[in-house]
């Protein structure tokens, strides 16, 4: 059990620090890198938390998680990026110190949230239910404050790994065709997202989702 928790500590921490680089990096490519080592480490998260409980129904949700998150929707944000023929800046409405900032607070407020709502958990990690909390935070950050449509896409993503995440902590069985329904909710979701980006950008030579309030009917 302790190397179970070493583990999951390890793997929770890991996501914390790919936040912090989600919320300061300047480059497209390095947060969609970022965004598929997030995926590959949620898809860890069930392997660490069934400890002597592993069996082949997690097992092969993990490797769904890892296949999808870490290859699949990068792979196609990539691609929508090359077509797009945009800039490979994040163009942020706020800055990256500012970002920073807010998810150092986000960050405590997981913490403090933690500790008001006092959930009941049966992870073998306490931290669990805070580091959701900061991916949920993370990722409704990225859809508001970032420009273009590929960053928001990679905030939806974020988003939906806190709520994995905190499903896992606060729920010890869900049925696994729930589980693989909502990985292909969002394997369609990002499938669509990449075609509306190209196709955005071949009507309209960008991707900045703020300059589309600026069409008129």
């Amino acid at each position: 059990v302790p190397v179970v928790t070493a583990m999951l500590d390890t793997v929770l921490v890991a996501l914390i620090l790919s936040n912090f680089v989600l919320l300061g990096s300047s480059r497209l490519s390095s947060c969609i890198r970022t965004a598929a080592l997030q995926g590959i480490m949620a898809g860890l998260l069930p392997l660490a938390t069934a400890g002597a409980g592993l069996s082949l129904r997690i097992v092969a949700l993990g490797l769904a998680v890892v296949a999808l998150k870490g290859f699949v929707f990068p792979h196609l944000l990539n691609r929508a990026l090359r077509e797009s023929a945009t800039s490979r800046e994040v163009q942020p409405f706020v800055g990256y110190t500012p970002s920073l900032l807010a998810g150092l607070l986000a960050l405590a407020a997981s913490f403090w949230l933690d500790g008001r709502l006092a959930l009941p958990t049966h992870s073998a990690s306490s931290i669990l239910v805070p580091v959701s909390f900061s991916l949920m935070f993370t990722g409704i950050f990225l859809l508001v404050a970032r420009r273009t449509a590929v960053n928001q896409v990679l905030g939806y993503i974020v988003l939906e790994n806190g709520i994995y995440a905190f499903s896992l902590a606060v729920v010890r069985d869900i049925p696994f065709l729930v589980e693989l329904g909502v990985l292909m909710d969002m394997f369609v979701a990002v499938f669509v997202m990449g075609i509306a980006i190209y196709r955005i950008n071949s009507e309209f030579d960008h991707i900045d989702s703020d300059r589309l309030s600026t069409l008129k009917g």
